[in-house]
């Protein structure tokens, strides 16, 4: 039986208001990797009066729970990941939408220390855009006359 979001905020030691089950609905329950203001966006279809503030305060609450991982995949951008196991991810240029790739779709070597670093964690972040199929990428290529 699946816990209630209020039982897995408990469980985390954090007290579950109304607003921080809100938050948690959304935000642990995505597969997008959301900002603030686009999980305060989602709260506020729920909680209009709910403050900028408390979605943020809630979002690092979370973090420091290990209910979502921080990412700071470019910077200036923070976005929240509820998938807490090992992964990697794929930025799609066209769309900008963040993309879950399994880890060990990638592989590293040599990466136990880089220089003067002894690498406790890391995670690739690719960048790229989906392939056209053949037939589309010949109606678009120029003609040579």
């Amino acid at each position: 039986m699946r816990k209630s979001t209020a039982e897995l905020l408990a469980e985390h030691g954090i007290q579950p208001s109304a607003h921080r089950v809100a938050v948690a609905e959304y935000v642990l329950h995505t597969h997008d990797h959301p900002s603030a203001d686009r999980v305060w966006d989602k709260v506020r279809e729920r909680f209009p009066m709910i403050s900028r503030a408390t979605v943020y305060n809630t979002l690092n609450l979370f973090v420091e729970k290990q209910l979502l991982r921080e990412l700071h995949i470019s910077a200036d951008s923070v976005v929240f990941d509820p998938k807490l196991d090992r992964h990697h991810h794929l930025i799609d240029e066209e769309t900008g939408r963040i993309i879950d790739i399994e880890w060990d779709e990638v592989e590293v070597r040599n990466i136990k220390q880089v220089g003067n670093f002894e690498i406790n964690d890391y995670q690739v972040v690719m960048h790229g855009r989906r392939k056209r199929p053949s037939s589309e990428r010949r109606n678009h290529e120029p003609s040579g006359e």
